[in-house]
């Protein structure tokens, strides 16, 4: 598994392909730049060698049986590839998943959907998050909770440090932080294709996961007068920047948003 992986040692293991990249040496000979991941992690690897013969062998997304040599590289580990093939594992078993168990962080969810009782907030909540697996996606691709399941950690995060906070400050309104908290980055969902790669899609690609988040909420509002649509809205359309924040709550969504990031990546001693 990549968590067990250390310098010097030789490796025969099935991987998914995160990202696959054709690039090119100082020198002009081509290369292969891999991302690998299984459940436990993610690696980066390298094919020097055969780069032509190997190449038509795999795409991204795809699970390959890898053969190489564990290096270290700007003290980080790398997969010095020797040579793979394709194998017939499924790749989505392949995806790093969360540490915390699924069932467990869906009944939170639950618990705080049920904080809200304004009709409206209520409605539109549970309609936008109806059909979207939160639990299939990543937060990010290279950042916090940069594995599959990792939106439903980070939503779940998010909105207990929202809930936590609106009881700390009772001025605050706080059904409508709490149902912003929830539904913030919904746009993940439509953002990114499927395990293991999370390839964006082309909405993706081109708006991103705050404006197709923001349109979803739009189709999905239910019992909202205009006003009450608007401000929902602009919390989650400010949630990554400070400076675009008009009102309270989605001043606090912002900041629970950045304290949840680094509590799941900063190092700790």
């Amino acid at each position: 598994m990549i968590s067990d992986l250390v310098e010097d040692r030789v490796v025969e293991a099935v991987f998914a392909v995160k990202t696959k990249r054709k690039l090119r040496t100082k020198g002009g000979a081509s290369y292969l730049a891999l991302e690998l991941v299984d459940p436990t992690g993610r690696i980066e690897a390298r094919v020097w060698k055969d780069v032509e013969l190997l190449d038509g062998r795999f795409g991204e997304g795809d699970a390959v049986r890898v053969l190489g040599r564990v290096e270290k590289f700007r003290d980080r580990l790398q997969l010095d590839v020797r040579t793979l093939e394709s194998s017939d594992v499924d790749p989505a078993s392949l995806t790093p998943t969360l540490r915390r168990d699924a069932e467990e962080l869906l009944g939170f969810l639950e618990f705080l959907l049920a904080e809200i009782t304004h009709p409206g907030l209520l409605a539109t909540t549970r309609a936008v998050l109806a059909d979207r697996d939160l639990a299939a996606f990543p937060a990010t691709l290279d950042g916090h909770h940069s594995y599959s399941g990792g939106l439903l950690e980070h939503t779940v995060g998010v909105a207990t440090l929202c809930r936590e906070t609106a009881q700390l400050h009772p001025r605050l309104r706080s059904e409508l932080l709490i149902a912003a908290a929830l539904v913030h980055d919904v746009g993940r969902t439509l953002e990114l294709g499927r395990p293991p790669a999370f390839t964006p899609t082309d909405e993706g690609r081109l708006l991103g996961h705050v404006h197709l988040g923001l349109r979803l909420i739009e189709e999905r509002a239910e019992g909202l007068t205009g006003t009450q649509l608007a401000e929902l809205l602009h919390c989650v359309a400010a949630h990554h920047e400070s400076r675009l924040a008009r009102t309270a709550e989605a001043a606090v969504l912002f900041h629970a948003n950045q304290l949840d990031a680094i509590a799941a990546t900063r190092p700790v001693e």
